[in-house]
């Protein structure tokens, strides 16, 4: 569909200052998921569920978030990029708020596909800006995006860190968390690009078929995005169960899960510039199949706690590589891109449940068995990255210079 969004001219300090603010709207995305994952083993317990209830439970972000996210794009179209990410990412910080309240299996579900769809709905909407944003600087921003999402997925664990150790109520924690979350949330996007849609412009599609080309990218990273989801929400449940960790120390391991991502992402445009996208990825395979074979085979958490490590530092770059690969894998580049943007975070949603249900049927040893495979199937595909090498030709934006919105097109 060709792009009649309205035109706006923005001058490079505003660009330069919305590329801040987008930034932050990542971290503040990236610092709900991080308060959550820390108290999973807490909101078991409170819900009384088991690992396979868990699991079941696990898979409703997904469901809530396939639904709703085709829903991003037409309250864009409607309301303004702007405004339309002040609320989505104000629904999502206080959904934060949901799944600790939850006294059984049946609310629990009920939480958390209202988790999902708000998590969904304004994934959507910020990564839509970010690449709004990327275009007009002319250069690669993405990654160091994802990477900020890291840090604040950092900031939120090491708080639920200390708040498990202390033995602090999840309910407390997550509603205190969730009132600075959406303060801080409605700050950062005061300063976000605001792309609004021309009047005659037809809201998005809900649903378009992705290319074969973006279902082949969509696999690498399907192995990268289920590693992630699979540490991030099992990580701490894993050193407490297999291992007999304290709470404190298995809330720790998802601290240094997503202190390696966080590491890596901001890292990452550098690194992929300078040995291209393929070798990255590749080697990003080894380090992560060493993690979880040492997460498999571990003798004691601190072990483990390195091959979570491992794990995250190994996976960090792929999406945004795989996004890159998919927007120069055909004449429709956005349909590529939504092809894969919904097979990896498909994936991510999905891995928990996953995971808790293989480990209800064997143990959550084997579970991270297959997540090794998976990461070793980075090695193997890396190859399907290759046109992520080449850079993006963008326009550069200065003073009076004017461009549409990539919503749409």
């Amino acid at each position: 569909m060709t792009n009649d969004s309205t035109v706006t001219v923005y001058g490079t300090e505003q660009v330069k200052r919305a590329r801040i603010a987008v930034a932050a709207v990542f971290t503040v995305h990236g610092a709900v998921t991080g308060s959550f994952a820390t108290r999973v083993p807490w909101i078991q317990d409170h819900a009384g569920v088991s690992a396979g209830q868990l699991g079941l439970a696990l898979a409703f972000p997904a469901i809530g978030a396939s639904i709703a996210m085709p829903l991003a794009g037409r309250i864009s179209h409607r309301f303004g990029a702007r405004t339309a990410l002040r609320g989505l990412l104000t629904l999502w910080t206080l959904a934060l708020i949901l799944p600790a309240l939850a006294p059984n299996l049946l609310t629990l579900c009920a939480a958390l596909f209202a988790y999902g769809a708000t998590a969904g709905m304004s994934d959507v909407a910020m990564n839509a800006l970010g690449v709004e944003v990327e275009n007009r600087l002319d250069k690669s921003i993405m990654s160091g995006l994802h990477g900020m999402w890291s840090v604040g997925a950092l900031i939120g664990s090491a708080a639920g860190t200390v708040a498990a150790h202390t033995a602090t109520d999840a309910r407390t924690h997550h509603l205190v968390a969730a009132l600075v979350l959406t303060a801080l949330g409605l700050i950062a996007c005061r300063d976000v690009l605001d792309i609004q849609s021309s009047p005659d412009e037809e809201p998005p599609p809900r649903f378009t078929l992705p290319p074969k080309s973006a279902l082949i990218i969509g696999a690498v990273g399907f192995c990268a995005v289920f590693a992630e989801g699979a540490s991030l929400d099992w990580s701490a449940v894993y050193l407490r169960d297999v291992l007999g960790s304290s709470d404190g120390l298995a809330a720790a391991s998802t601290t240094a899960f997503a202190l390696m991502m966080a590491v890596a992402r901001i890292a990452g445009d550098r690194i992929v510039d300078r040995f291209g996208a393929v070798r990255t990825v590749r080697t990003g395979g080894v380090m992560a199949t060493a993690g979880g074979l040492l997460v498999v085979f571990s003798p004691s958490p601190a072990a483990a706690m390195c091959g979570f490590g491992l794990l995250g530092l190994g996976v960090a770059v792929v999406v945004p590589l795989a996004f890159a690969a998919a927007g120069r894998s055909g004449p429709n580049p956005s349909q590529a891109i939504a092809g894969v943007a919904t097979i990896t975070y498909t994936s991510g949603l999905i891995a928990p449940s996953a995971i808790g249900s293989l480990a209800e049927a064997t143990s959550l040893v084997v579970s991270f068995g297959v997540v090794t495979v998976l990461a070793f199937g980075l090695v193997l595909g890396a190859g399907v990255l290759r046109s992520a090498d080449r850079k993006v030709a963008g326009s550069a934006v200065g003073e009076g210079t004017t461009t549409k919105s990539a919503a749409g097109s």
